[in-house]
């Protein structure tokens, strides 16, 4: 969502909406309020958008697992099947949300209310977030009990890190998913925070690549392609390591698919 975010700011925040539509009946009245305003900014939450404007309104969106936003000529739609859900357009580029259907208009004192914003946990990206400062979120003692597979997916204490990367971020940590934050040394809490850090920029430089960048050279000339290459572990059950040529196994934690080395990773004893 950050990269959306910045694709967003960079399409139709540098002029004044022409267009403002809302597809749901009762947000429709706000596109007069709206129109002819200024983006000031766009940030996210997680998964969750909020564009701002000067005047105090902020739009608030999130995608769920269908939403998608699309970019095109303000004269211009997209050739999609996906209903749109709004829509904002200066008089150069037009920013269009699909399929989502958590749209809401939120006045300046009612953001940090919103059910969804009052939980969410730390975004890394959006908070400028540093390593230590990630390291202190992770020795929370509301977190100590929880084990990393369930916790990383809990947007309430990391806002933003989905599926895969959960698995990557552990693997590059070097620990296995049942472990909790209280059995961790302090040098383990700061590797942690270094994925996570490290992984999430990662991923919006890359658009959702995680590998190393020099192994990721070495083999798409070798020929690989793009999903072979991408991950250190996800989605690469039962190939090996490419650290340790140990083998990826997948388990279901938080009915979710996780991946790990059974090497690199080794269960606490």
């Amino acid at each position: 969502m950050y990269r959306v975010a910045r694709h967003i700011q960079q399409a139709v925040a540098d002029a004044p909406l022409e267009e403002v539509w809302f597809a749901f009946d009762h947000l429709k009245p706000w596109t007069r309020k709206l129109e002819g305003k200024r983006l000031a900014a766009v940030r996210t939450l997680g998964k969750a958008l909020l564009l701002e404007f000067a005047e105090g309104q902020t739009i608030y969106t999130h995608n769920q697992l269908y939403g998608r936003w699309m970019f095109c000529a303000p004269d211009r739609r997209p050739d999609t099947g996906r209903q749109l859900r709004l829509a904002l357009s200066t008089a150069r580029k037009s920013a269009l949300l699909y399929s989502a259907s958590e749209i809401d208009v939120l006045a300046a004192e009612d953001v940090d209310s919103h059910p969804f914003i009052r939980r969410i946990g730390l975004d890394v990206l959006s908070s400028g977030a540093d390593v230590d400062q990630v390291a202190d979120w992770i020795g929370g003692r509301a977190y100590a009990g929880r084990q990393l597979g369930h916790l990383l997916l809990d947007q309430s204490f990391l806002a933003g890190v989905g599926n895969y990367l959960r698995s990557e971020i552990l693997f590059v940590a070097g620990l296995h998913w049942s472990l909790r934050p209280r059995d961790l040394s302090r040098g383990q809490v700061l590797r942690l925070a270094e994925a996570i850090h490290q992984l999430m920029w990662r991923s919006v430089r890359t658009e959702g690549i995680t590998n190393t960048s020099e192994r990721v050279v070495a083999l798409k000339r070798a020929g690989w392609k793009r999903r072979d290459y991408r991950h250190f572990v996800f989605g690469r059950d039962g190939q090996a390591c490419f650290d340790c040529d140990s083998e990826i196994i997948k388990v279901t934690v938080s009915s979710r698919r996780l991946y790990s080395c059974t090497s690199c990773q080794p269960p606490r004893s």
